[in-house]
């Protein structure tokens, strides 16, 4: 049950809620999924497995097209967007977040048409191996950037969050890319969605083991509903993969469950921290935690 938010200044809480809507836990991931798959694709073209890379770069094409417009949504002004790359500013991980996303959105619809259109191949090569290296910042840059607050379920679960949501990526980008391609061809897209759903189960259970009494959100309430069916459905969907994958309609299935787990995964750790918020005695607490 939360409690009450603690009175500051003028019977203020002392932290502020955030006011995100739902837009923001699914562009974390969707960009999670879209950053995650453009590597597995270059690899995939590395390895001469043509088939999976374009299976994978489409998945991170369709993914990342609906980022920006869903950071819109929630800014509720496309001018806000575009203010934000005014300055590049390298201590803001929103800052660097913004310039990363926009980059890698240029790079791989740049590379999608071309692989798919058939223009300037060898810009279009070049283009697929900067997604692929900007993917890997877009993975994590939001777990970063909740982290670096003085939000108690956030910030001194600043150290797992990055795991989580790099493994929620690749367990999400590997189900997709794996219920996508012939099963001859995914075997690299099965392993990486095997490696981020242990992952992602492992970094959740040191986080809400190691934030204690903080943690409280995720064992009560609606918080502790979300974040307890995205656990079990990304257990489900590993096994699923790991035991039934090199059939089509396993992996499908595998793919939803891994996907729907690691997207209420995004939901929970946002709630968590608004119920953080509104329950916390203050930035002292936060920082005065042993580290």
């Amino acid at each position: 049950m939360s409690q009450e938010p603690a009175a500051g200044y003028y019977s203020r809480p002392v932290l502020k809620e955030p006011v995100w809507k739902a837009e923001i836990p699914v562009y974390f991931f969707l960009g999670g999924l879209a950053g995650a798959a453009a590597g597995l694709g270059f690899m995939a073209r590395l390895g001469s497995n043509r088939v999976l890379a374009r299976r994978a770069l489409a998945a991170s094409a369709l993914a990342i097209s609906a980022c920006p417009p869903l950071l819109i949504s929630d800014l509720g002004r496309p001018e806000r967007f575009l203010n934000m790359l005014r300055v590049l500013k390298p201590t803001s991980p929103m800052s660097i977040g913004t310039w990363t996303l926009s980059a890698f959105s240029a790079s791989v619809m740049g590379a999608a048409a071309s692989e798919f259109l058939g223009l300037l191949r060898p810009l279009g090569r070049l283009a697929e191996a900067m997604a692929a290296l900007l993917g890997l910042p877009l993975t994590t840059y939001t777990a970063v950037l909740i982290a670096d607050t003085s939000i108690p379920a956030w910030h001194l679960a600043r150290r797992e969050l990055p795991f989580v949501f790099a493994g929620s990526a690749a367990a999400s980008a590997g189900g997709v890319t794996a219920a996508l391609t012939p099963a001859a061809e995914a075997a690299a897209a099965r392993r990486l969605a095997l490696l981020g759903g242990m992952t992602e189960l492992l970094a959740v259970w040191v986080m809400e083991h190691r934030l204690g009494e903080f943690g409280r959100p995720y064992r009560e309430g609606g918080v502790a509903r979300l974040a307890t069916g995205a656990k079990a459905a990304i257990a489900a969907g590993t096994v699923l993969m790991a035991f039934g994958g090199r059939r089509r309609g396993a992996a499908a299935a595998a793919a939803v469950l891994l996907a729907g787990g690691s997207l209420a995964e995004r939901f929970a750790v946002v709630g968590a921290g608004r119920e953080s918020a509104r329950s916390t005695v203050g930035e002292a607490t936060v920082r005065d935690q042993p580290t």
